[in-house]
Order: structure tokens, then sequence, then C-alpha cells
């Protein structure tokens, strides 16, 4: 993909240099996060803090003043002192050339799904609502919950941000066998994916109607869920091509991509069969089917997985 040179989008967050990717309020916050299968999930509150839990914590709050953050100050909704190092400034943090590489890499990326969906959302007589990118490194905190890297990328409808360990790219090519700048860029588009969906009522709907799902009929909506933004991704793939980014074998990256982290081809790898009623992100067929379907038409009306079968 040629993309060095390009925009860069200023709707990034880098936490990688903050403990745990930087301190929220209320970290276990309602809505379920949607994520690119990365082994573990999300980390969900759960009853009371038990008396060792209090002493980690009073230590961690005395760790944390000494390091110039006043936690009381962030739990009463003021925010980190502009010294804490939480809102970075351009080339405050800093990783490996490789990583440093990687996160101008994304932001250019985020950069043209903004171009993308604004262009679709003004055709249409709307405004589209940018969202938030945070890097950050191990673990981190949002309206979703607390996740770690294993979680993998993310999108969390509660605060309308995306979340991604840049680690997770060494992942998709040795772990997941796909490498490739295109099929990088496939992750964060399916993620913003999840975003328009939030912006047009699917997520919230999705939400609202798995309170009274079982389990297997949760995860054949969330099939659904994931394919359509795996189709959206793709339109974002289509217009990139339309501006002669693209390099050749490209589209295949990403259809590999889409392909691998597919439920049927991650069971295979990590248990040896396939469990098709706990199937909830698509099969590989299945998702690659719907990326080239979005990359071939660049229309939305034509990612309707909730119609017939997908």
């Amino acid at each position: 993909m040629e993309w060095k040179g390009r925009r860069q989008s200023d709707n990034v967050e880098d936490r990688r240099g903050m403990p745990g990717g930087g301190l929220r309020t209320n970290p276990f916050g309602r809505g379920g996060g949607f994520r690119i299968p990365g082994g573990g999930g999300m980390r969900r509150a759960g009853g009371g803090l038990s008396f060792g839990t209090i002493i980690v914590l009073v230590v961690l709050y005395f760790i944390l003043k000494a390091m110039g953050i006043d936690l009381l100050q962030v739990m009463d909704g003021g925010g980190l002192s502009p010294t804490s190092g939480y809102e970075q400034s351009e080339g405050a943090t800093t990783g490996s050339p490789q990583e440093e590489e990687m996160k101008a890499f994304m932001a250019t990326v985020l950069a043209e799904t903004e171009d993308t969906w604004n262009g679709i959302f003004q055709a249409n007589g709307q405004t589209y609502e940018e969202p938030k990118l945070v890097l950050f490194r191990d673990g981190i905190s949002s309206a979703c919950g607390a996740a770690s890297s294993a979680t993998g990328p993310f999108y969390c409808p509660g605060d309308r941000k995306v979340y991604l360990d840049l680690g997770f790219f060494d992942e998709l090519a040795r772990k997941f066998n796909a490498s490739g700048d295109f099929a990088q860029a496939y992750v964060l588009a399916h993620e913003v994916g999840h975003h328009v969906q939030n912006l047009i009522g699917v997520l919230p709907k999705f939400n609202q109607m798995r309170q009274s799902m079982s389990e297997a009929e949760a995860n054949q909506m969330s099939v659904r869920v994931e394919l359509q933004a795996d189709c959206f991704a793709g339109i974002w793939g289509k217009y990139t091509e339309q501006k002669g980014l693209l390099s050749a074998g490209d589209l295949e990256e990403a259809l590999n991509a889409a392909s691998q982290i597919g439920d049927d081809t991650l069971q295979k790898r990590t248990q040896g069969y396939v469990v098709p009623e706990s199937f909830n992100h698509g099969t590989s067929a299945q998702r690659s089917t719907w990326f080239k379907r979005g990359f071939d038409s660049g229309r939305m009306s034509d990612c309707d997985t909730f119609s017939g079968p997908v």
C-alpha cells in the first residue's frame, strides 16, 4: 500500500508509555467490545474487592502519586495532569523504529478511513463522527472493561474508540500467517467498520437484542455483525484502490487475513476440530467473501448481512 507522505489522523491517543495503558474513570463500563480474535478476552468487573486487592490499590496509589499522577483527581473526572504523560505530545512516547513506523502507518490508514466514511456519510446527508484510535502496550482499560494484549484489537461502542496493541501485528504474521501492510490495514478498517455500525444503529440494536437471546442465538447474530464490519472494511478498500494507493498483492493480503482469522480456521489451529455453534465471527470463507463484496461494490447497501443466509 502506498501510504508514506499522506495525511495522518489527529485522532490517535498514544498510551504506550502509561502503566496498563493509562487509567480510566469507570474502566468497567457497560457495553461489550467487538474485536479481531487474538486469544483471551475482555475481563469484566466481578464482585467486591478483597483485602489483598485493597492493599495493592493503596500501594498503586502512592506509586502513581510519586510519578505525578493524582489518582483521586482522575476518579473525580479531572483527568491526569499535563505532566503525567496521559495525553502524549508528538514524539513523547517512542518505541523501536519499526514500531514508530507502524504507528505512522496506522495513523495514515485511520486518516484514509476518515476520508472514506466522511464522504459516504456526507453523500447521504449525514455527518460522520470520527473515532479515536488508542495505542497501548500489554493492557488497557476502556468503557467496555479491561483488556490485555491477548484480547486483540477491539472497538468499544461505549467510548467510540478502537484499541490496538501494535505488537498484535507480529502475532498476525507469525501466528495467523497473515503478513503484509494491507492485511494490517484491514484489521483497523474492520474495527472502524464496527464504529460505522455503532453510528447507524446496528450495534445498539444488537446489544439490546442479545440481552434476551440464548448463547447460540447471540453467536449467530454476532457472526452477521462481524461479517458486515468485514464488508464495510472492503468498502474502504474500494475507495483506497480508486485513489491508486494499492500495490500488487494488497487485495490478496487482506483476503488472506480475513480467511486466517475465520472461526473454523482458528478452531482447527488451536484445538484440532470445529464447533460451528460456537462461531461468533464467521468462517474463513464467509469473512473473505464479505470483504470482497464490499471491495467490489463500494456500497453500504450491498453489506446487508442480516437478510437471508450469510
